[in-house]
């Protein structure tokens, strides 16, 4: 490691410089993506704390193998057998820790458009101290008084952040099948190519929602029993269809030209996929067979054998949940996105059809503009000009998903049962948060294409 590069990572440790890696090899880095990467590191950090403190056998290879073990809990102060260390009132802390820090960052970062600015350089740099500050922030919740009131009024607050999180994506998720189908429609003015990608992409949706659709039926139904899965299935597979419907109505096609069938097979799919989420999370029904045994009905034989593995079904479930809601935060605190929220949106003229719409880097304007070289990776300063995305927007969508870590880390509502270890076990609570959010996803979906024709005076973008 040279002495330019050890220069470089503390200035990025104590100052205001971005980091980087140290390896001349690696591709070189944009500033605003080393700033996000860095928060993101911070909430992944917590995220594993949080998950460890929720297993059982964690705390039991602790305390077989570590020297003392009870004596350094006694000397902590944390309990006998460091019990305030683990549970979900110790995740509780944490992630209370953790919201106040992205909460305060929310607050300090509102209103910066210009990255020289001396609140920019602070979001930007100062890697070091703000982990310290985050590390005192979430231990410091562990000395808060009066914990039960603190622990029942924190739940209602996670549980108000979480279902906005949830809300969030949705939205974001309606937005991004309007832009797919807009910017390729765009494209197919030009091009007939673009047609035939629309219709091939469309077909393909389709397919994998009605195949999703009769796999449900096969595997989470039988023909006694299973009346919540039946009605639910059947329910939801009318939903989609009742919107393809009307996507395609003649009313909603003479206000907005651009809806069509692609939208409403992003929604199918992602309906479909909430479908089996709810049903995979169900509490287990059993009825007793002829000899008198508890059988387990409406889910699939080969789940059952999955499960009987916990600890790689729960090791690997965890690691793509918490992959997915880092990338929902990534992905949702582009300026594109939070314009998206605001109800602004690109104009047609200005749309130029792309396979990868959605991955068009922000600022590539200003990229080249300034590239510092300290003995490792190149470092590409893109906010010479302005901002690239919303610093306060991106502090608060990770405020709300540290909140969804807690409720999810802690099974929401069923929060004193919770292990990380029965992460998968169905529960009431969990199944109904993801059919509702299945519904209200249509409900979103549904009211962008009916709103024009409720206030046909107001002017609607999508």
């Amino acid at each position: 490691m040279s002495a330019r590069c050890c220069a470089g990572q503390l200035a990025c440790c104590c100052g205001t410089a971005a980091c980087s890696l140290c390896c001349k090899c690696c591709p070189k880095i944009k500033q605003s993506t080393s700033t996000r990467f860095m928060y993101a590191l911070y909430f992944i950090l917590v995220t594993i704390i949080c998950c460890v403190m929720m297993s059982t056998t964690v705390a039991n290879e602790m305390k077989t193998h570590i020297p003392f073990y009870k004596q350094m809990c006694k000397g902590i102060q944390a309990g006998e057998m460091c019990e305030k260390l683990v549970g979900y009132s110790a995740v509780y802390k944490v992630c209370f820790g953790m919201a106040c820090f992205f909460f305060l960052f929310f607050l300090f970062t509102i209103k910066i458009n210009n990255s020289k600015s001396c609140r920019a350089y602070i979001h930007n740099g100062f890697w070091l101290i703000k982990l310290i500050v985050l590390a005192a922030m979430c231990s410091g919740a562990f000395f808060i008084p009066d914990q039960d009131t603190f622990l029942n009024a924190w739940r209602y607050v996670g549980a108000t952040g979480g279902f906005l999180f949830i809300a969030i994506q949705l939205i974001l998720l309606v937005e991004f099948a309007h832009k797919w189908n807009k910017n390729w429609t765009a494209g197919a003015n030009h091009k007939q190519m673009w047609n035939g990608l629309l219709a091939l992409v469309t077909l393909i949706l389709y397919s994998i929602a009605v195949a999703a659709l009769v796999l449900m039926a096969l595997f989470y139904t039988r023909s006694e029993g299973c009346m919540y899965n039946k009605v639910l299935i059947g329910v939801n597979g009318g939903l989609c269809l009742f919107v393809s419907l009307v996507a395609i109505s003649p009313c909603v096609q003479n206000r907005q030209p651009h809806s069509g069938l692609l939208q409403s097979g992003v929604i199918s799919c992602y309906v479909m996929y909430l479908t089996f989420s709810a049903l995979s999370s169900k509490p287990p029904e059993t009825i007793l067979d002829e000899n008198n045994r508890n059988i387990t009905i409406c889910v699939p034989e080969f789940s059952q054998g999955l499960h009987r593995d916990e600890n790689l079904v729960t090791g690997l479930g965890t690691t793509i949940l918490f992959g997915c809601i880092l990338y929902s935060c990534l992905t949702s605190t582009t300026r594109a996105s939070s314009e998206a929220l605001k109800g602004i949106y690109a104009t047609a003229e200005t749309e130029v059809a792309r396979c990868c719409f959605c991955c068009v880097p922000d600022g590539d304007a200003d990229a080249e503009e300034h590239v510092e070289k300290r003995g490792g990776q190149t470092v590409v300063y893109d906010e010479k000009k302005g901002t690239v995305y919303s610093y306060a927007y991106f502090h608060f969508v990770f405020f709300l998903a540290s909140l969804y870590v807690m409720m999810t880390v802690t099974h929401w509502f069923h929060y004193e049962s919770a292990q990380i270890e029965k992460f998968f076990t169905g529960t009431w609570s969990i199944f109904w948060i993801k059919m509702v959010s299945c519904w209200v996803c249509v409900c979103l979906y549904l009211w962008t294409l009916i709103a024009p024709l409720c206030c046909p005076t107001r002017e609607f973008s999508v």
